[in-house]
């Protein structure tokens, strides 16, 4: 299973169903880093320093991130989603069909209705 690295506005809920699925996920909060404005080079370079993939709805700046450094433990950027257990399931889903995460920006997006 995948070691993952929330920012700190990633939903909770969805980080509860993926730690149900298996995977070892950290929050910012847990990380001890919730509230502190830290920039988004600094959340990656967290992550890639403990062997994380980011998990993250900030799309354009995480996007941006692994264009000008690839090098890192992966990157999952996620649409808005109300429904936590559906989007838990694709991130699932997504990060699974992986055999590695490194280096990789994976986008899991909300199916149109």
């Amino acid at each position: 299973m995948a070691r993952l690295y929330t920012d700190e506005n990633f939903p909770l809920p969805v980080v509860e169903f993926l730690r149900i699925f298996g995977h070892d996920v950290l929050t910012a909060m847990n990380a001890g880093n919730a509230n502190l404005r830290i920039p988004d080079e600094n959340v990656l370079a967290f992550a890639a320093n403990n062997e994380r993939a980011v998990l993250t709805r900030n799309r354009r700046d995480f996007i941006r991130l692994h264009r000008l450094q690839a090098n890192h433990a992966g990157i999952i950027i996620c649409t808005e989603d109300p429904d936590f257990e559906q989007l838990a399931i694709r991130i699932n889903q997504a990060i699974s069909a992986e055999e590695s995460l490194k280096g990789k920006l994976i986008r899991v997006n909300r199916p149109a209705v």
